[in-house]
């Protein structure tokens, strides 16, 4: 498995934070805000910080230096293009899907 596939359960977190992440450098509590923006559902710290790890680990994002006791990350080329793929399959299964419900 390559990409967000290989985050299994995890990759709906995953995919969160790096849409997050794409427009810019964020520490947790700015991407929880984010995601909530998003979604309408705050993740908690254990699920946005085992997902991190697990994004850092796979080299999608990076910490950068502390800021204000703050830690931002950053999403890196190698996390843009994983993102792009699983966006690019997501909007296959969503067109395809809406075109079959508005079948008769």
């Amino acid at each position: 498995m390559s990409g967000l596939t290989a985050f299994g359960r995890f990759s709906e977190p995953a995919l969160l934070i790096l849409v997050s992440l794409a427009d810019g450098p964020k520490h947790g509590y700015a991407m929880q805000d984010d995601i909530e923006a998003l979604t309408g559902e705050r993740p908690g710290p254990g699920t946005l910080y085992g997902a991190v790890r697990r994004l850092e680990e796979q080299g999608f994002i990076r910490a950068l230096p502390e800021r204000e006791r703050r830690k931002p990350y950053e999403v890196t080329d190698s996390g843009r293009d994983a993102l792009r793929v699983e966006l690019a399959r997501m909007r296959a299964v969503a067109t395809t899907g809406l075109r079959r419900l508005a079948l008769p």
